[in-house]
């Protein structure tokens, strides 16, 4: 296997590992009783966390194959990325199995 894939493979995993982590805080985070429950901090912290985690999966996927374009490996850049997002197309598949098979 070639480093271009693992690396694909690697940002596809560090990513899942990402949103497996926000998405156990969200789930968790509802029991955590702070304070009142209606109050205008809870929509921006939401907001807040949307744009970080749009930055850092951004950073994740894109990140290492825009570093290659801008540095004239456009080849190396365009595997990465198409690796990258098969990768984390695959593991998107096999959660929307567990969902689909262990749900009912």
């Amino acid at each position: 296997m070639n480093a271009i894939w693992k690396t694909g493979i690697k940002n596809a995993t560090a990513t899942t590992l990402y949103i497996v982590a926000v998405g156990g805080f969200m789930f968790y985070g509802s029991e955590i009783k702070v304070g009142r429950s209606n109050t205008l901090i809870i929509p921006i912290t939401m907001l807040l966390l949307f744009v970080c985690s749009a930055a850092i999966t951004g950073y994740l996927i894109f990140g290492k194959p825009a570093q290659l374009y801008v540095d004239g490996k456009k080849k190396e850049a365009l595997s990465l990325l198409s690796y990258t997002l098969a990768s984390f197309s695959i593991i998107t598949f096999i959660f929307l199995l567990f969902l689909v098979l262990f749900t009912r």
